[in-house]
């Protein structure tokens, strides 16, 4: 039987692998819509919209370096709970 603190366990690292598999394209979305947003202050264009493209390419940019790294992140972290699926029923 399943306990309390394995469910901890696993909600724990299922959190964690979200944050660290998510954190790249996220920062870069920031930094992207940062730098647009000064390029907007700079020069006086109010133009709401202009955001989004750049920040669309930088994610896809970003999916092409990271998506490896993510995907192999999440096989990993899903091989673990698999592995140890025999554990949590006895």
């Amino acid at each position: 039987m399943i306990t309390e603190g394995q469910v901890l366990d696993i909600a724990r690292d299922a959190l964690y692998t979200i944050l660290t598999v998510s954190a790249p394209l996220l920062l870069l979305s920031l930094i992207v819509g940062l730098v647009v947003s000064i390029f907007q202050t700079v020069t006086s264009i109010q133009e709401q919209t202009l955001t989004f493209i750049p920040k669309i390419v930088a994610v896809f940019l970003g999916m092409i370096l990271f998506g490896s790294w993510m995907l192999n992140n999440m096989t990993e972290f899903m091989t673990r709970l698999w592995t140890d699926f025999g554990v949590y029923l006895s």
